[in-house]
């Protein structure tokens, strides 16, 4: 494969490009019920510190081989190693980093839908006057329902294959372009109105008041596996992005912006949630059901509530959908790699990963006594082993190869930041990043 043509318009494009694919589930779902079950403050303080020595530095790696290689994952990779003198074998990384984006978006998908169910909800009124048993059985009984979750899963397939279909110029840049702004100002409504409610003043103190006592080893090791996980690195999915990445631009300042922004989107989602939930007298510590049954409880008691909820579940449908898109890119990149054309690269990647979504919609019906592996159902297994084990083995490998197998030339060229911002990055990925990815991966492993 030839060297790619397709490049992002601008830096603009570019930032708002992988700050799309960054924000998704982890900053709008995950966040909020993670800090909520790890002390808050505490938790938030470790979570920004390991963004900039982890995060950061191996989404760094990731952009700049993509960048350097200027073709898909699988082939930079080879392309590169050869260059470096290294085994061509490095190119199964590629491989490797889209069998874990398959993975991770055939049930991506299926919860993203469950936002749009939430959505038509919200505006009908659906959960005004419910109570949070009524709400937990409503959301029991829309699992348990084959039929409405496998129509959300195609449907939010659908709207992220066309999308890729279209290309960088015409569909990714152009919808992230639309989306993200739009994103922002969602949240800065929905902050704007929790700063109105009676829990604003206890949110801010549980999200930025560190209460030392808090801390312990497992709140710093979520913290490291977070910033991983919401940095949307490991899978070589932003390498697929850093090759239509312009070549006049400073990758640590962009990357630097993508960091800010999708913090701010934690942070600005972290202040709606709580400031409601503690406006309600309710447990900040829900767990994973934070979303979708405390939420709707704690927003349809508010004035509005409706319209605030509904905003709320547009808003996270946005954010999982421009996420999506970044999943989907480098299988799509792969695929058009062994030459096939976008289009028919977009449709067998989509067939594919709706077909094994299936496996997860089933999950919650009659799959759900049957135990795959590790006595975990298909969904359990998919929504755990390749977020917590293959994205940390696939971000080791990334920042392995560009600090330790890319030529010094071709990796200070990629990066753009100078000999001296080089120097500093290469210390840091080698000496600090590595180590703590390997923390990461021994965690997830326990």
């Amino acid at each position: 494969m030839n060297e790619t043509l397709e490049r992002w318009s601008s830096r603009r494009a570019f930032i708002l490009a992988v700050t799309g694919a960054a924000v998704g589930l982890g900053n709008i779902w995950r966040f909020p019920y993670i800090t909520g079950e790890n002390g808050g403050a505490i938790f938030l303080l470790l979570y920004v510190a390991f963004v900039v020595l982890l995060g950061l530095p191996v989404m760094m790696a990731e952009i700049l081989i993509g960048r350097a290689g200027r073709r898909s994952p699988m082939q930079s990779l080879g392309h590169l190693a050869v260059q470096a003198g290294a085994t061509p074998h490095w190119r199964w990384l590629g491989l490797f980093g889209a069998l874990t984006v398959f993975c991770i978006l055939s049930f991506y998908s299926v919860v993203s839908g469950w936002s749009i169910e939430f959505l038509v909800a919200s505006i009908s009124g659906g959960f005004v006057g419910a109570s949070a048993e009524e709400v937990g059985a409503g959301f029991a009984a829309f699992l348990a329902d084959p039929t409405r979750l496998t129509l959300n899963h195609s449907l939010f397939l659908l709207m992220t294959m066309l999308v890729v279909a279209a290309g960088v110029a015409k569909g990714l840049e152009r919808l992230n372009n639309l989306l993200m702004p739009l994103l922002y100002a969602l949240l800065l409504v929905l902050a704007g109105h929790a700063a109105t409610t009676e829990g604003f003043g206890s949110a801010l103190a549980w999200l930025f008041l560190p209460n030392l006592s808090a801390f312990s080893p497992l709140v710093m090791l979520q913290a490291m596996g977070h910033a991983f996980f919401t940095l949307a690195v490991g899978a070589c999915a932003l390498m697929a992005y850093g090759a239509y990445m312009p070549d006049h631009q400073s990758l640590p300042r962009a990357v630097a912006a993508v960091a800010v922004l999708d913090v701010t989107v934690a942070l600005l989602a972290g202040i709606a949630i709580f400031s409601v939930v503690f406006a309600q007298g309710m447990d900040p510590g829900e767990g994973p059901g934070l979303m979708f049954v405390t939420l709707p409880v704690a927003f349809a008691e508010l004035p509005g509530g409706a319209l605030w909820l509904s905003l709320f579940f547009l808003l996270l449908l946005l954010a999982t959908w421009t996420s999506s898109i970044n999943l989907a890119e480098p299988m799509v990149a792969t695929l058009q790699g062994w030459g096939l054309g976008r289009i028919a690269a977009t449709a067998v990647v989509g067939v594919a990963v709706w077909g094994l979504g299936m496996l997860s919609v089933l999950s919650f019906s009659s799959l759900a006594e049957v135990r795959v592996l590790f006595g975990m159902n298909p969904f359990e297994l998919v929504s755990t082993i390749p977020p917590e084990l293959f994205l940390p083995v696939g971000g080791l490998l990334i920042a392995v190869f560009a600090a330790w197998v890319l030529p010094e030339p071709v990796a200070l060229r990629a990066l753009g930041a100078g000999t001296g911002g080089f120097r500093a990055w290469r210390i840091l990925v080698r000496w600090v990043s590595i180590p703590l990815t390997l923390v990461v991966l021994a965690s997830g492993l326990i």
